[in-house]
């Protein structure tokens, strides 16, 4: 993108772009300097340009804050804040520093943290900037979605002192009624607007009870941490939850082997037209990416889809001659590209007999030899920068196309199906909570499973060839 169609005030230095603007002139003598400037920390440009916007309407409010302490009038303001850049009524605030002539600016820490100046938006950015609080790629963006809908809501600029018990009611009443993906299908259409529509219209389809109360749990997160940070003297969204009418363990549930079946026999696997459009279409064509292998891997190793769609090749690999999937936020390239649920997500999971036996090995040197560095290339990079967004989406439309769809069934019913499988065949339950990556253990002493390294690989796989489907016949895949 060249400089000539960036915004005003946006620059590039060296590889990360910057927000710059004029002081206007009855501030210069305070500030004493005739531009401020701040890093936007990002080397995206349709990202400098959204924090662009956001920068010019945080520095609009210091400029005002600046001469509401230098006692001008209110008339006086108005007046001079014609001189700024940006709209003090929708700013947002952040914590990245402001600079001015190359010395760092910041309001003073009376102005700065008096009640009535902290707004939403600024306790929002606080709070996930916060570095005592470490959160995955996946949790972030969960974070991030529900601060902007929150934000539409309430207003990010709302004194966080001023949001009540009402407040927050009204909140929860409009995500009842929030359409899913409302910021997809009606562009440029307010949150609330929305709402208003899915309330009136009975075929538009609102987001459920769960997303509902995720919504709310990650804002009272933040408000019981502006509680915690002594912004605000309680959470006033305490309790906000709708009742669940589906007991938890009815939200999920393992695929009968009258699915499995289906989605194994199914033409992605026995034969199709092509990989692409015609997946579902008889034909000679037998799937080798993606489509064939990431259901495999989640029916014998358990694995979460965005555990298994981000893998790098580099991540199969013997240890101690076994073949593994290493599962881990790490990458031999340095990249960083994945992320993991929690800690006892990173882990190493042997691969089960029948993947070695179907050439999943193979695959992989074949991967390696052509120079990839994903394993599953072959899916599309979500714009949020998950594989298995796509993937997730095709195979929805996969199951209905196989007739192995069903209620509460989904691609997670694989990791239902892997742990009663694993019951069935008397795994040792600390083994089957570290093959899964459950938990750091046994559940008795974190202290305890703190200690050693962990069992070794032919442990793991001795365990994990245990794994087995009655009634579920895969030999018709060792003649493709």
């Amino acid at each position: 993108m060249g400089h000539k169609r960036w915004p005003r005030g946006l620059s590039l230095r060296g590889s990360t772009f910057q927000f710059r603007v004029r002081v206007p002139a009855d501030l210069r003598a305070d500030f004493g300097c005739s531009h401020v400037k701040r890093s936007l920390r990002t080397d995206s440009p349709s990202l400098a340009m959204r924090l662009g916007r956001q920068a010019a309407a945080e520095i609009d409010i210091m400029f005002e804050e600046r001469r509401r302490v230098a006692g001008l009038a209110f008339e006086e303001r108005l007046l001079a804040s014609n001189d700024n850049v940006g709209v003090a009524s929708t700013a947002r605030r952040s914590s990245i520093a402001i600079v001015c002539d190359d010395r760092v600016l910041s309001p003073s820490r009376e102005t700065e943290n008096r009640p009535d100046a902290l707004t939403l938006s600024a306790i929002y950015q606080r709070y996930l900037d916060d570095p005592t609080r470490r959160r995955c790629a996946r949790t972030m963006l969960a974070h991030v979605t529900t601060r902007r809908v929150v934000e539409d809501i309430i207003g990010g600029a709302t004194p966080i002192a001023d949001i009540t018990r009402e407040t927050c009611r009204d909140l929860f009443e409009v995500l009842r009624s929030l359409p899913v993906n409302y910021n997809k299908k009606y562009s440029n259409v307010s949150a609330r607007d929305a709402a208003a529509m899915g309330k009136s219209d009975q075929k538009v389809r609102t987001i459920n009870p769960t997303n509902l109360n995720a919504y709310m749990a990650r804002f009272g997160s933040l408000l019981n941490w502006a509680v915690a940070e002594e912004y605000i003297g309680r959470n006033p969204s305490k309790g906000l939850q709708l009742a669940e009418t589906v007991h938890p363990l009815d939200r999920r549930r393992p695929f009968s082997i009258e699915q499995l079946r289906r989605i194994f026999s199914a033409p992605v696997y026995s034969g199709c037209k092509d990989e692409q459009a015609g997946y579902a279409l008889p034909g000679s064509t037998v799937a080798t990416g993606a489509r064939y292998w990431v259901a495999l891997l989640g029916l014998l190793s358990g694995a979460r889809l965005n555990e298994i769609c981000q893998l790098d090749v580099a991540d199969i690999r013997l240890i101690e001659g076994v073949a593994c999937l290493v599962i881990s936020e790490e990458s031999v390239t340095g990249g960083r590209d994945k992320s993991l649920k929690n800690k006892a997500s990173a882990r190493i999971v042997p691969l089960h007999p029948i993947l070695l036996q179907l050439g999943f090995m193979d695959f992989v040197d074949r991967k390696r030899r052509s120079g990839a560095f994903k394993l599953f290339d072959d899916l599309p990079e979500g714009a949020k920068g998950f594989r298995s967004v796509a993937f997730s989406r095709w195979f929805a439309r996969f199951l209905v196309r196989s007739s192995a769809s069903a209620p509460q069934t989904c691609y997670h019913s694989f990791r239902h199906g892997f742990r009663d499988a694993a019951r069935n065949a008397r795994i040792d339950r600390d083994i089957v909570l570290r093959l899964g990556g459950w938990t750091t253990g046994g559940g008795q002493s974190e202290a305890a499973d703190a200690y050693g390294v962990g069992y070794h690989p032919q442990v793991l796989y001795d365990a994990i060839a245990k794994i087995e489907y009655p009634g579920l016949d895969l030999t018709h895949l060792l003649q493709r």
